[in-house]
């Protein structure tokens, strides 16, 4: 069997669960070491092994690199709670920096496989904090065997000029394997009546699209009602629960459950947005967020701005909608304008499309581990023993 070594910043970013439930399901064999958010509790993932690092904090970015510091320079004393892994995977800048270091532990080293899934704003300034940084990268990529990213636009528009290795796609895809059925979007019943419905699901960390969103359902008038689900980013917004209790069409419900609310949620609302400006022109443009595969999946219609790889993606499918700008005017008269008729044709090109471009399969789990393997000169029979 594989053996896996992963380190991850957050022990408790349900991504993370997701991820290592992955590679289960393909056949590898887990160890875990990360740091451990403040307001989280310790791990309960059902790995072979889990050590935490450190205690971190949200938004604190120097604390941060003091406790990379700590782990990597640290590491001949946590490491020796391992086994000697096949495969070692960094997922963000600070665990590749650790497993750079992790390499020296053993006389045959294991494969080093690089995860990155958001370029982060600090990695694009053009100063000389943005060089260092990038010189930083390239120089701990050097040993990597693979990069595993989730959109093509950041290969396209970052690490294929940054000279990383190759690369897997890995896209942000539902991963629930113990639950069959997913969700029927109302806009598929003709008998459907009332507002329409808009839901913006996941990490709530774009003001913009807040304040975007609140303004357009009021110039509606009930026309159309957005509902917020998730866990909100407090330290992006101005007043976030503030905001969204004063708002008349606009509501938000609280967290959910991933991945059993996703069918619930998703099949409440007609249409999902996938536009955000968190990092606006960069990041922002070039990632394929989880919500345009947990609305696809589940039969809403998503919304992307063109420009973005949302966009691309969705035009690809054919099927969504793609704005050209976010005008509250022109949003409204989207909306003002849209028929029944028009939302169940929208609905039924989502709900035609083979679910697997949204839903991550057990064969793909496997795929994705047997090349794990491979870099490991690990052979499928000895991954099944």
């Amino acid at each position: 069997m594989l053996k896996i070594l992963y380190l991850v910043p957050n022990l408790s970013d349900p991504a993370v669960g997701r991820r290592v439930a992955m590679f289960q399901l393909g056949g590898a064999e887990i160890e875990l070491a990360g740091f451990r958010r403040a307001d989280a509790p310790p791990s309960s993932l059902p790995v072979e092994m889990v050590v935490e690092l450190d205690v971190t904090h949200d938004a604190r970015m120097l604390q941060r690199l003091l406790a990379t510091v700590k782990a990597r320079y640290t590491a001949r004393g946590w490491a020796r709670s391992f086994s000697r892994p096949d495969v070692i995977v960094a997922r963000n800048l600070e665990m590749l920096a650790i497993a750079e270091h992790l390499l020296q532990l053993w006389p045959n080293p294991p494969a080093l496989v690089y995860e990155c899934l958001d370029i982060h704003r600090l990695m694009l300034r053009e100063d000389g904090v943005g060089r260092a940084m990038r010189s930083v990268e390239q120089r701990l990529m050097q040993p990597a065997s693979l990069l595993l990213t989730s959109s093509p636009a950041f290969l396209s528009q970052y690490f294929d000029e940054q000279g990383a290795p190759p690369a897997r796609l890995v896209e942000n895809k539902v991963f629930a394997p113990d639950i069959p059925e997913t969700g029927r979007n109302p806009a598929l019943a003709e008998d459907d009546e009332g507002p329409l419905r808009l839901g913006w699901f996941g990490a709530l960390r774009c003001a913009k699209s807040l304040a975007i969103l609140e303004k357009v359902s009021s110039e509606l008038g009930g026309k159309l009602e957005v509902t917020l689900r998730g866990r909100p980013a407090l330290t992006e917004f101005e007043d976030f629960h503030g905001s969204t209790q004063a708002a008349r069409h606009l509501r938000f419900e609280g967290p959910y459950v991933y991945p059993d609310d996703l069918a619930p949620i998703y099949s409440d609302v007609h249409f999902v947005w996938a536009i955000d400006f968190f990092e606006e022109g960069q990041n922002s443009s070039w990632l394929l967020p989880n919500r345009i595969y947990e609305g696809c999946l589940n039969g809403a219609i998503p919304i992307a701005l063109r420009g973005t790889e949302t966009a691309a993606f969705i035009e690809r499918h054919g099927i969504g909608i793609v704005i050209d700008d976010v005008e509250i005017s022109t949003l409204v008269e989207l909306f003002a304008g849209m028929s029944r008729d028009r939302v169940r044709e929208l609905a039924r090109a989502v709900a035609e499309k083979d679910k697997s471009n949204f839903r991550c399969d057990e064969d793909e789990c496997v795929a994705l581990v047997k090349k794990l393997g491979a870099l490991a000169g690990v052979s499928a029979m000895e991954m099944a023993a």
